[in-house]
């Protein structure tokens, strides 16, 4: 078929190769990479001392009951299990929670499908809303949300200098958002910075929210993995005490190291039950629209750990030895960097929670790293903490030593 003097075969034909996602390029790079002793801390997967993702012990025992049992075939719901939903709402809010009657989940895949079906249902409702993300902010986040045909703003989170949030600055720049908005939070682990808000600092921000009236986000792909469970969805329930909608992303890739299942959900909590269940219906459509229905073997294991006593307690010990890992490493690099006598004060990183960090490097120096040592970083200079073990970790620490003096 030809329209306007342009056919397929002439339309693919013009296609430039596309650029390399910043992350996922990294790692393609690594892998091609012949240096017995290259490093990769660009990738977000969490990794035990053997460097290996490890595989949990309460998911092998929850695989091993449900291939015990016959499973149903056929498709779930357009929103998944109604027991995955319920277990969502009751670790991201707790069941005592005022909000958790008028909040409604649905199983999407990975946290990332999730804010993808947010994205749709926002544009579909108000096309005019804009979206606000920090800076910086996950990568993918303008993406997700500029796919979906919204606008998206930047409001001022990192101080470079000191190392930190810059607090003053995000009140100052949140206090423009208005009702036709939506200000995306990191719920905890901030993700590439490493820094959160304080207690008093999320008080005030939710403040800030009632007396703006701009909606909210919230990105929970962390939960467990900074302070604890409950500290790390500690902000969620603080906003969600307020009548005001918001949505929740969330995921279980982290904290049940199911990476490739694909397991996240998009929570939405509303003004009352009624308000909830009418956007609800309207978030089944967006879903319907694109994947239909979410794949069921990740879903089916987390209900099966979660709805288990004894399995759920095993499992959060296990995310507990996983957030101990972390901050040892996080330790152990501050202490290394400061023993090799390394011009640059490293003890920030000490400060910061979950799996990422930002280091302060240049771009120049990441390059330098690239090319001259084998260890694969993103251009900010963000590394996944969890790529350090106890065999790489000195080579790293030499190799940043001889680069940064």
């Amino acid at each position: 078929m030809t329209r306007c003097g342009v056919t397929l075969s002439t339309m693919f034909d013009r296609v430039e190769p596309a650029p390399a996602d910043p992350i996922l390029g990294l790692t393609e790079a690594f892998r091609a990479d012949d240096n017995p002793n290259k490093v990769n801390l660009g990738v977000g997967v969490f990794r035990d001392d053997t460097g290996v993702t490890p595989a949990l012990e309460c998911t092998k025992r929850a695989e091993a009951r449900l291939l015990e049992r016959a499973a149903e075939r056929s498709y779930l719901p357009i929103t998944g299990s109604p027991a995955y939903g319920e277990a969502v709402r009751k670790l991201l809010l707790r069941p005592t929670h005022a909000a958790i009657g008028r909040t409604v989940t649905a199983h999407s895949p990975g946290g990332t499908g999730g804010l993808r079906v947010a994205a749709d249902l926002i544009h579909a409702l108000q096309p005019g809303t804009t979206i606000w993300f920090s800076t910086p902010t996950w990568a993918n986040h303008p993406k997700i949300f500029g796919a979906a045909g919204l606008e998206c703003r930047n409001y001022k989170y990192y101080n470079k200098a000191k190392h930190g949030v810059d607090f003053e600055a995000m009140k100052s720049d949140l206090s423009a958002a208005g009702p036709k908005d939506v200000v995306v939070f990191h719920a905890s682990c901030h993700n590439p910075t490493g820094f959160d808000p304080s207690s008093d600092q999320w008080r005030e921000l939710a403040e800030l929210r009632a007396e703006r009236g701009f909606g909210v986000l919230f990105d929970a792909a962390y939960q467990g993995l900074g302070d604890g469970f409950d500290e790390d969805a500690a902000a969620i329930r603080l906003f969600a005490e307020h009548d005001a909608p918001m949505f929740i992303a969330s995921s279980f890739s982290k904290n049940f190291s199911l990476y490739n299942e694909r397991v996240g959900a998009i929570s939405f909590v509303g003004k009352d039950r009624t308000h909830a269940d009418n956007v609800f219906g309207h978030l089944k459509r967006s879903i319907r629209h694109n994947y239909s229905n979410p794949p069921r073997h990740g879903g089916a294991v987390v209900i099966e750990v979660l709805g288990d006593a004894e399995l759920t307690r095993l499992w959060k010990s296990e995310v507990s030895e996983m957030r101990s890992h972390l901050h040892e490493l996080r330790g152990g690099l501050v202490a290394a960097l400061r023993s090799s006598g390394a011009s640059r004060d490293f003890s920030f990183i000490g400060d910061q929670k979950g799996m990422f960090s930002f280091t302060g490097l240049t771009a120049d120096e990441v390059q330098r790293l690239r090319e001259e040592f084998s260890i694969y970083i993103v251009n900010s200079g963000r590394i996944n903490v969890a790529g350090l073990n106890s065999k790489n970790m000195s080579y790293v620490v030499s190799s940043i030593k001889t680069v940064v003096g």
